[in-house]
């Protein structure tokens, strides 16, 4: 069947062109199969969108064009009921525009997830409001006109993640300058806009491009759309809408997964609308429904009032949303739909300019910052409504009417992109300020355009300006952003804030300054001479630790445990960061209540560890100042240490507790109870896993000593408390490591305990030094000696001394190769336990050069001194010695083969031996001398 067979009779409005087309198709597509039917589809899809009985006003978002058309429709028609595509539970949020300054985005926020998975949380969903916006005209017309009702029929915030995959990334981008930063207001929110007019379809879009002699999309609809809209009638308006809406959808692949979803917002939307209709009675003609051009052109079975399909709508997760307005910028619009950067600032400039052009007088609501109340329109005269005329054909024959070129305007730009170029560093003068003019005029001839655009502009400008260099921190590209219109950045009132961030503001009230600012503003708080400043500190301390870095930013002053400064300065920037501020709100109604409910999550996590809930006693300690909270933290501290099976966190773990013990010991009367049983429970707990840590392969050297530190460091603590010193020595005897480090460190502990004398520790490591198998590692064993020293700093002589031989005995081949570990370990694990050895060194080493040359290391044996030299014995001395002790001149006598005979003392007196033996002496002295020395007392 043909595609004039399929559209029957050429009736209706638009049969001469549905014609004109198809005759078109068939005499330039040779074998006419698709395109015949998707030009007669979109005939057909603008058709059905005007004879519908409800009015529907397709709109784009951010479009001036369609901002323009939409006041001019609301000022003649007047509906009573608006039907507006937007997240139906974000309706509350509207009444408070009037305290913000645009733009601003509506938010749907999640934090606990009931039906979601909690690894995705927070979920975030924004809608962004500008007053170059077809939506917010609407809502400032239902908003201050009486009896004018405003309905939200778009699927809910809860519904987006229903339909919608979380497949957001993990962390959000890092951005380097404040440019980058207003993008990120909305950080990784999911975006919600009426019409979202882009084409699906990639290939159609960089045909687009191409032939339209633009670089992106933006370009391409504001020369090609936006441009020609501006000026149309309502009727031709609709049709253009409607057409454009009908191409991209029917050009969208098959099978997208987007289009599915769309189809069902489709279908959820005339769900609503006709429920709407049904229960308030509402005429149809006084109602307009307001939409994306896109899904002006359903084809859904729902569409339409007369439709009898049914759709069955979901109910909600049982996820408690939270709803707030948060600062929203034209770049962070941009960045948030894909937008080419400084789009929405042009689209804001034509907005102004149109309506100084055609004098129209938008919507604003009463009371908004920066806008006068317009008056209320009158009531028009009811009149039947127009039968459809083809506005098409016309529109699609004849080229728009070009623009003159505006000589005065561009000078304007041309000087003044010179002087903010001069202003970030450019050498440009005026020559280039011409030559921008020129060059601006040139590129649009070339891309068939009767007067430049902000866009051929721009590219002028970079060529003529920038050259091949940036000076500055801005680049050409972004200073013409900022020159045609900027980065207008939106505020929240203080009476559209929640109650968290007024409260704040309320406290900080003290300190004079207008934190509603974007500016960086210093706050000097002095105690001294204005001790009421102190509740400020305390909730400026809090907000750092709330808040983004940037925000609240402290440069003198520090906040820990048992410190109190005299005085302050902060770097403030709240206004910034009002987001954060708004965020928060959602959470509870004061920082504190946020900071506890936090606290109590992350002790509670399945992830949460026993160094995790110390450190949120520690911060309970410092921020909220609650003994009931902090016992309970510290209950649960002792609860996640208990049930570890794992000692990785055991050196912040020590840490945490050591900080903490000194701090309950300096402020309390005695420690709390939760404290005592930490000890007594890691004591135990440590002392059960010692064994099996010295021998883990997964456990490190640093944890084995730290787990040996708490047990050292705490264990008269323990003991007092009714632990047993034994449970460490059977540890200690039970551990059997075979890692060089850990040997180290087990041999210190023994040491510690009486196990090992320090004479044998010094023994074996000497003997690693004179061992050639064994000296390779002895580096490791270094390395854990070291670790060992915050268990037993007793040992810091024996490191210095262990240090000193390995750099005076180890060859260069274990030397240097080790020299790059030990100084990564001194950092890394061991960063404290330098001042120690240190110290230690500095009471060891001589103090001056010189002193080097002549100085004998303490370790080293100092060699005996010299025996004093007896005197020679005399004769007579010789003769009484050998007559009393003669065994040793016998033995020496008969040795020598002669016949040792002694006079008999009963025959004489004499004490002289015998002629031989005299002989013998008188023939060999030294060795009665040395027989004498060695006997003799």
């Amino acid at each position: 069947m043909t595609a004039r067979a399929a559209g029957g009779a050429s009736t209706g409005p638009f049969g001469a062109l549905r014609e004109q087309l198809l005759g078109a198709a068939e005499e330039f597509a040779g074998e006419p199969r698709g395109l015949p039917d998707i030009l007669a589809g979109l005939v057909d899809d603008v058709d059905r969108a005007l004879r519908e009985e409800l009015e529907i006003f397709p709109v784009c978002h951010h479009s001036p064009a369609s901002a323009l058309a939409m006041a001019r429709r609301l000022r003649e028609k007047q509906p009573q009921v608006i039907y507006l595509e937007l997240c139906e539970d974000l309706r509350p949020l509207l009444d408070e525009l009037r305290n913000c300054r645009l733009p601003v985005a509506l938010q749907a926020f999640a934090s606990e997830l009931d039906g979601f998975p909690q690894d995705q949380a927070p979920l975030s969903v924004v809608a962004p409001i500008t007053e170059a916006s077809a939506e917010y005209q609407a809502i400032a017309y239902a908003l201050d006109t009486p009896d004018v009702e405003l309905v939200l029929v778009d699927r809910s915030s809860d519904h987006v993640f229903q339909w919608e995959p979380l497949d957001r990334p993990d962390e959000s981008p890092v951005r380097a300058s404040e440019d980058e930063e207003d993008g990120a207001l909305h950080g990784d929110a999911v975006g919600i806009e009426i019409g979202d007019l882009r084409p699906g379809f990639t290939e159609l879009e960089e045909h687009l491009l191409r032939h339209g002699k633009v670089r992106h999309w933006s370009e391409w609809w504001d020369q090609y759309v936006e441009q020609p809209l501006t000026g149309a009638d309502h009727d031709t308006y609709r049709q253009v809408m409607v057409l454009i809406g009908s191409l991209f959808r029917r050009l969208r692949p098959g099978g997208d997964r987007r289009l599915a979803t769309d189809e069902d917002r489709e279908r959820y939307m005339w769900t609503r609308i006709r429920d709407h209709l049904a229960s308030s009675g509402a005429d149809p003609s006084r109602c307009l429904h307001v939409c994306g051009a896109f899904h002006a052109a359903s084809r859904v079975e729902q569409f339409g009032l007369r439709s009898t399909a049914s759709f069955d709508i979901a109910p909600r997760t049982a996820t408690r949303w939270q709803y707030g307005l948060i600062p929203s910028s034209h770049s962070a619009i941009e960045a948030q739909f894909g937008l080419a950067p400084g789009s929405v600032s042009i689209a804001a400039t034509t907005w102004e300019k149109a309506l100084k052009r055609t004098r129209d007088k938008p919507f604003r609501l009463a009371g908004q910052r920066g806008t006068r109340k317009t008056a209320a329109p009158k009531p028009p005269a009811l009149a039947p409504s127009a039968p459809v005329a083809d506005r098409l054909s016309g529109f699609l024959s004849n080229a728009p009417a070009p623009d003159g070129l505006d000589e005065a305007e561009l000078l304007g730009w041309c000087v003044d992109i010179v002087r903010l170029a001069r202003r970030n560093g450019y050498l440009s003068s005026t020559a280039d300020a011409i030559a921008v003019f020129e060059t601006s005029i040139l590129l649009a001839g070339l891309r068939g355009r009767a007067r430049p655009t902000p866009y051929d502009f721009q590219d002028a400008a970079i060529t003529c300006i920038e050259k091949d260099s940036v000076p500055g921190r801005r680049d050409v590209r972004r200073l013409c952003e900022i020159l045609l219109g900027g980065d207008r950045i939106g505020q929240v009132g203080y009476e559209a804030l929640p109650p968290l961030a007024k409260d704040v503001f309320d406290r900080l009230r003290p300190l004079g300054l207008a934190l509603d600012k974007r500016q960086i503003q210093r706050a000097l708080l002095d105690f001294a001479t204005e001790p009421d400043l102190e509740p400020c500190s305390d909730l400026l301390w809090v907000l750092r630790r709330l808040l983004p870095d940037d925000a609240v930013r402290p440069i003198m002053g520090s906040h820990r445990l048992g410190e109190r400064p005299i005085q302050e300065s902060w770097d403030l920037a709240i206004g910034r960061n009002q987001r954060y501020l708004v965020e928060l709100g959602y959470e509870g109604v004061t920082v504190e209540q946020v900071l506890e409910q936090r606290l109590r999550k992350s002790v509670h996590n399945p992830k949460a560890t026993a160094a995790t809930a110390l450190e949120a006693v520690e911060e309970s300690l410092l921020y909220l100042r609650s003994r009931r909270f902090t016992n309970e933290l510290g209950a649960r501290a002792v609860e996640l240490l208990s049930t570890e099976r794992t000692v990785d966190d055991a050196p912040e773990v020590l840490r945490r507790v050591r900080r903490l013990l000194t701090h309950y010991r300096a402020t309390e009367p005695a420690l709390p109870r939760w404290c005592e049983n930490f000890v007594t429970t890691g004591y135990a707990h440590y002392c059960t896993l010692l064994p099996t840590a010295f021998t883990a392969d997964d456990t490190g050297v640093r944890q084995v000593a730290a787990m040996l530190g708490f047990l050292v460091s705490l264990e008269s603590l323990a003991i007092s408390l009714g632990c047993d010193h034994t449970q460490l020595e059977l540890a200690v005897k039970q551990s059997h490591p075979e890692d060089p480090a850990k040997v180290a460190l087990l041999w210190a502990a023994e040491s510690q305990l009486g196990l090992l004398p320090l004479a044998d520790l010094r023994q074996r490591c000497d003997e690693l030094l004179d061992n050639p198998m064994l000296v390779g590692a002895f580096p490791q064993y270094l390395s854990g000696f070291v670790q060992a020293l915050d268990a037993v700093p007793s040992l810091s002589p024996l490191v210095v001394e262990l240090l000193s031989k390995a750099f005076a005995r180890l060859p260069d081949t274990i030397l240097l190769p080790w020299l790059p570990r030990l100084i990564t370990t001194l950092k890394d694990q061991a960063a404290e336990m330098l001042p120690v050895l240190i110290r230690e060194a500095d009471r060891t080493f001589p103090a001056t050069l010189p002193a080097v040359d002549t100085w004998t290391p303490p370790w080293t044996p100092s060699p005996k001194p010299p025996e004093p030299q007896r005197a020679a014995p005399t004769n007579t001395a010789i003769a009484t010695f050998l007559a009393t002790h003669h065994e040793p001149v016998s033995a020496i006598a008969t040795l020598l083969g002669h016949d040792p005979s002694w006079p008999n003392p009963a025959e004489t007196t004499t004490t002289a031996p015998s002629p031989k033996v005299g002989s013998l002496l008188r023939a060999h002295p030294e060795t009665a001398e040395a027989a004498a020395a060695l006997i003799a007392p």
